[in-house]
Parts: structure tokens; sequence; C-alpha cells
């Protein structure tokens, strides 16, 4: 008999009226709200203009949303192209599944076109980000507590995950590792790293990105051993884990490499928020 354990939501979506509230996605939208609340603080304090960062985030998020979910239905594309599934549900994005390596990818693309229209660099805008990026995926993360989904392996722990049946999608009822709050805390932690280290070091040009990248890998690798969904193995390693594997070594080598070619932080990230508050290049009058 278990003792204790999280217990699972019945639901993952609440109606008012007609109008129906998914958790999966209200996590989501709060957890980008948060980033571009925080990003943009952080963009005011390296020097740049208030809301940049949300300019921005509207290329970004969209491009970020459909990298996320192209990575998720490429990865795991019998959920909705093999005997017996409809495809349809491969837009269905409410009901869960995004790829967070290719809503990153994507989503700096889309990043890359709004600093370009903007002409401001983009490494410094990530840096900007990197941490609320950290705590939208641990806000986001809760959207999988939802729809009871991305648990880990049984166990009895105290802070066990207990996960209802479901014969149509071969869920066993028991009690999991709760990986989402796992990794949603470890997100937490990410966030807190990045501000310190960007403080301690005075980061620029891409690395407290690159760092929040590196650190996130570190515990996704650790996420993914304890998972049991079906995922496609490499060599006996899950696909996320060489993805976490490759990425991780990437954010390493970019951190040493812009240490060397650029140290120190930019002086100027936005260069129409430097001209706003330019001082006049009138002499003072002489009293």
């Amino acid at each position: 008999m278990d003792i204790a354990y999280i217990p699972s939501p019945s639901t993952g979506v609440i109606h008012l009226g007609p109008i129906p509230l998914r958790g999966y996605a209200f996590c989501i939208i709060i957890g980008v709200f948060v980033a571009v609340w925080l990003g943009n603080r952080r963009w005011i304090a390296r020097g740049g203009r208030a809301g940049t960062v949300a300019d921005i985030a509207v290329w970004a998020v969209p491009f970020g949303l459909v990298g996320g979910r192209l990575y998720h239905v490429i990865t795991d594309y019998e959920l909705y192209f093999g005997a017996g599934r409809d495809w349809v549900n491969a837009f269905k994005i409410w009901e869960g599944g995004l790829g967070i390596w290719g809503a990153v990818a994507l989503g700096a693309v889309g990043a890359w076109i709004g600093c370009r229209r903007r002409g401001i660099p983009l490494p410094a805008w990530a840096d900007a980000l990197a941490p609320g990026l950290a705590v939208a995926q641990a806000i986001g993360r809760w959207g999988n507590w939802f729809n009871q989904e991305l648990y880990g392996k049984p166990t009895d722990l105290p802070w066990a995950l207990k996960i209802d049946a479901d014969p149509a999608i071969g869920r066993l009822a028991g009690t999991y590792h709760p990986t989402f709050l796992y990794e949603s805390l470890w997100c937490l932690l990410i966030a807190g790293l990045v501000i310190w280290a960007d403080r301690r070091f005075t980061l620029g040009h891409g690395r407290a990105f690159a760092l929040y990248v590196a650190a996130y890998t570190v515990g996704r690798f650790w996420f993914e051993y304890l998972r049991v969904d079906d995922a496609h193995h490499i060599l006996g390693l899950r696909l996320n884990d060489w993805t976490s594997i490759v990425v991780f070594l990437g954010a390493v080598a970019y951190m040493v490499i812009s240490a060397k070619r650029c140290p120190g932080r930019e002086q100027v990230v936005e260069p129409a928020a430097v001209e706003e508050v330019a001082p006049s290049e009138e002499p003072a009058k002489k009293a």
C-alpha cells in the first residue's frame, strides 16, 4: 500500500462553458510570459530598450513551437503514421509533444530574424533570455503532469507520481518517478546558476546561453535514463541521450572558443538605446 504519492489530475482540461482550458497549453503560455518578462529585465540591465525582447519573441516563439513539434513528430513518427494511427493527431499540439531540441533550434532561427530586423546581435539577446528560458521549461514541464505523460520508472518513494490506467494508449496504473518534477526543479537550478555565473564572470557573446544549454543537457541525460516511454535507441542509449551528448559538447566548445575570441561582455547590445540616452554634445555654459 502506498503511504504517500503525488496525485495526477483526473483530466488535463477544464471547460469554462464552451471554452476548453487545457493544462498543457496553459503551462506553455505562462512559461512564455515569464521568459519574456525576465528576459526584458535582463536586456534593459544590459543597456537595451524595454520591449525589444518581446518584439523578438514574436518571431522566436512561433518558430520554436513549430520546431518543437516537428522534432517530436519526426523522432516519434510511429505515434502518428504507424498502423492504426491518425496522422491528423500530429497537429494536436495541445495533447502534448514538444521536443526541446527542435524548439531551441528553430526558435533560434526566428530570434535571428527578429534580431536582424532590429539590428542587434543574436548572442546578446540569447544571453539575456537564457535564465527565463530555463524558468519557462520548469513551468512547461507541469503540462506533462496534466497529461499524465513522460513519467519515469516504477517506484514506491514518498514523492512517487500516481498514474491512472489508460488501455487506449497502453498506460498502466501505478506509481512512477515524477520526471516532470525532477526536470522542473533542475531547470530552476539552471536559471539560478546562469544568473550567478553571468554576474560573477560577466558572461557575454552567447556564453550565458551556452551555459544554460550545457547545464540542461547534463540533467536531461539522467531524466532520459529514468523515463519509460517508447523511444528510439542507438547503441543502447535513447536518441535524446545522444542528442544531449552532442549538444553538451557543442555548447562547451562554444564557451571556450568564444571566451578566447571575445572576452568580456558586449559594450553595446542595442545601438538605438544608446542613441536615446546619449548626452547632448553642446557644452554646458559656465555660470
